[in-house]
């Protein structure tokens, strides 16, 4: 009997130990894996946040729809140009501009203050170009594709919102979110701990999650994380 209860007693203070140490460790662990989640949560945002700021400035709106999105990086291009030599002050005074300067010919170089008139067009040159939007953003072998979806899960989307605020001398100022919530990305991670951040979030007025932009008030496009 006595054996018994030594036996008992051993294994109650064993387990009383390792519940002490998964208490400490179990938040150590949970941020711990919530950091490497983050880390690629808000790179995938960032991503996005390019990608509708390229498509509002071709198109003049964000959008809210990601295969639109993704039809535009994949298919539109940007025109890109290429600038050599500059204008000095004293061309500048006489009037000559950029404009002028690349469509300039010898017979009015001269009322621009240009003495060498092949020297300048040798050394000052505009050269336009179009490259893709895919590659302008993100550079060749990205894959675009993954783009919509939410890191270490499967097929889960991004939520994507736009609107728009109108100011009160009467401009709309176009807007887009693109968000994530604690309860999505941290899957499968700890759930009590999932509870007290989106309580802790939600106490302080704060989005539950991570997201970047802002559908009803403008903030520059900024992430909550920044």
């Amino acid at each position: 009997m006595r054996i018994a209860f030594k036996t008992l007693l051993v294994l109650t203070s064993v387990f009383l130990v390792y519940m002490c140490y998964r208490s400490i460790m179990n938040p150590i662990e949970f941020d711990r894996e919530k950091a490497v989640r983050d880390k690629a949560v808000i790179a995938k945002l960032i991503d996005i946040r390019k990608a509708q700021i390229a498509y509002k400035d071709a198109k003049g709106v964000y959008t809210d729809n990601f295969d639109t999105l993704l039809h535009f990086i994949k298919e539109d291009s940007v025109m890109m140009i290429s600038k050599k030599g500059e204008l000095t002050d004293e061309q500048l005074e006489k009037g000559l501009t950029e404009e002028i300067a690349v469509a300039l010919t010898e017979e009015n170089a001269a009322q621009y203050g240009i003495e060498d008139y092949y020297n300048f067009k040798e050394n000052f040159r505009r050269d336009t170009s179009y490259v893709s939007v895919l590659v302008n953003l993100y550079g060749e072998g990205y894959n675009v594709d993954s783009l919509a979806y939410v890191p270490y899960l499967n097929n889960v989307k991004f939520e994507m919102e736009t609107g728009d605020n109108k100011t009160k001398s009467g401009i709309v100022i176009p807007l887009f979110e693109a968000r994530t919530p604690y309860k999505t990305y941290l899957e499968g991670m700890d759930r009590q701990e999932i509870i007290n951040l989106t309580k802790q979030a939600i106490a302080l007025g704060k989005y539950e999650g991570l997201k970047v932009g802002d559908k009803v008030n403008p903030n520059n496009n900024a992430g909550n994380w920044e």
